[in-house]
C-alpha cells in the first residue's frame, strides 16, 4: 500500500478494480480546508483519463509494472501488433487504449510494452522520435527559427507546430511527452 501524497507521474495503482497509471499530480492546500493532492489519472484498460483529488493519507496498492523490449509491427481490425524480439511471440494491444502513442510508431520500431502480470496494458515510447513531415505549407523565404510557426502533418497522422523553414520530407526530432518540435534529425 502507499499512500496518495507519495504518488508521482508515472507511478501505477489498483482502485475499485482499475488499473490506474498517474500522469500528474500536484500538492494541493486551498485557503480554507484540508490539503488535498491533485492528479491526472489514466485507466490504462479503458485509455479514459481523469483529473480527480485524493486526500494525502489515502492508501492504494502500488501495481507492480513489467516491460519488455518488442518491435510495432502493424494495425489489423482495430488492434495494434508488436512482436518479442527475443521469443518472435507477437502481443495485441488494442488501439483505444494506445492511441497516443501511436502518433510516435513507424512500422519496425523497437520499443517497449507494459505488463501487468500477464496482461499487456500499454506501450514505453522512446524520449524522442524521428518523423518525416508529410504536408505542411511551402517554406517562407528569409524565413528564421524565431518566427511563429506552421502547423505540419507528420507521416503517422501527428499535426506538430513547426518553424516556417520547414519543408515536406524533412525529417524532425518530436518530443513523445510533449508532441513538440524539437530539431531538425541528420
Amino acid at each position: 500500500m502507499i499512500s496518495a501524497v507519495d504518488l508521482r507521474a508515472g507511478n501505477t495503482f489498483e482502485k475499485d478494480g482499475k488499473l490506474i497509471k498517474v500522469l500528474e499530480a500536484s500538492h494541493h492546500k486551498p485557503g480554507k480546508g484540508n490539503t488535498v493532492m491533485r492528479m491526472k489519472l489514466k485507466d490504462l484498460r479503458s485509455g479514459s483519463t481523469v483529473e480527480t483529488t485524493m486526500r494525502p493519507d489515502e492508501k492504494v496498492k502500488k501495481a507492480h509494472i513489467d516491460t519488455k523490449a518488442v518491435q510495432y509491427l502493424y494495425i489489423q481490425d482495430d488492434m495494434a501488433v508488436f512482436m518479442d524480439l527475443e521469443t518472435y511471440e507477437q502481443y495485441e494491444i488494442p488501439v483505444s487504449v494506445i492511441e497516443h502513442e501511436l502518433n510516435y510508431l513507424l512500422d519496425n520500431m523497437e520499443v517497449s510494452i507494459q505488463f501487468y502480470d500477464t496482461e499487456v496494458v500499454g506501450v514505453s515510447l522512446p524520449s524522442s522520435v524521428v518523423l518525416t513531415v508529410a504536408e505542411t505549407q511551402p517554406s517562407i523565404k528569409g524565413a528564421t527559427v524565431s518566427g511563429s510557426g506552421k502547423p505540419a502533418t507528420m507521416e503517422t497522422g501527428l499535426v506538430v507546430s513547426v518553424p516556417d523553414f520547414i519543408e515536406v520530407g524533412d525529417k524532425l526530432e518530436i518530443n513523445t511527452s510533449e508532441g513538440n518540435y524539437m530539431k531538425r534529425a541528420k
